[in-house]
């Protein structure tokens, strides 16, 4: 059992994506009593049992499809020979509780530069996990980066080399505009919680002119945020990093990035 808990513990940490199956309650003859439990990764592996044959396959299918819902299930499974649906011929019956077992929402950085650095330690304290990526090992190391898991990935292989989803907040700053134009093609259209690419204005624009002439439309553009970061009057990178996961924060939670102060003087009807 330890081992079992370990398992559990050592896939949140790597970020993995697993699902807990836990036999909540029994009725007549079942393969396992209540209390039996199985992990489901998000790759099918497993590991524990829950009863093995057809129930087992079923758990393990409906724990995907939780996965992929990222919500806990309640699911009851029959092994009533001749009932309709009847999983088996044990006789009775199965409740099995799935919940999802996700890792934080990721701040997935592209490029280990200065800023980087300093995004990464403040994503980390926002509570977000981290992920940083970058085609040179030898700025991906622990001392750059204390804490946040950090992936070798070539720019032109971003799809096919990361996990991309609806927890990612993905953050391109890497060293050169080609890479951070490279990276941004294939992240346009990808069901990520949030997406800004650092850089001026000029910089911007002309971006996403090569972007529209490619044949993104503006609706794919508008879900951008670039330049990113709240105005905050940001310059050295510390400052920037600030901005960038204070945006983050604004957009997932649903805040205005108003000082609070002015919202407290407009309710009270105050000008100004």
């Amino acid at each position: 059992m330890e081992e079992f808990y370990a398992a559990i513990a050592e896939a949140l940490r790597a970020g993995e994506r697993i699902a807990l199956a836990t036999v909540v309650q029994v009725e007549g003859s079942t393969p396992r009593n209540a209390g039996a439990q199985m992990i489901v990764w998000d790759t099918g592996r497993t590991l524990g049992t829950v009863g093995g044959g057809t129930v087992e396959a079923c758990v393990i299918r409906d724990s995907l499809d939780a996965l992929r819902e990222g919500g806990p299930v309640l699911k009851e499974y029959s092994l009533e020979g001749g009932q309709p649906g009847a999983l088996g011929v044990c006789g009775g019956h199965a409740q099995v509780f799935i919940q999802p077992l996700l890792p934080p929402e990721t701040v997935l950085i592209f490029g280990a530069g200065h800023v980087a650095q300093h995004l990464a330690r403040a994503a980390a304290a926002a509570g977000l996990g981290v992920l940083v990526v970058d085609d040179r090992p030898e700025f991906l190391t622990s001392e750059r980066f204390p804490g946040a898991r950090t992936q070798l990935v070539s720019f032109s292989d971003v799809r096919t080399s990361l996990c991309l989803d609806r927890r990612t907040h993905a953050v391109i700053v890497t060293r050169s505009h080609a890479h951070d134009e490279e990276v941004l093609e294939q992240l346009i259209d990808q069901p990520l919680a949030y997406l800004g690419v650092m850089g001026s204005r000029t910089k911007v624009r002309l971006m996403f002119q090569r972007l529209r002439q490619a044949g993104y439309s503006e609706e794919q553009l508008a879900h951008v945020h670039a330049p990113i970061g709240l105005d905050i009057g940001a310059e050295t990178p510390a400052e920037i990093a600030v901005s960038i996961v204070a945006e983050i924060l604004q957009h997932r939670n649903g805040g205005t990035g108003l000082p609070l102060s002015q919202r407290a003087r407009a309710a009270r009807g105050e000008e100004g």
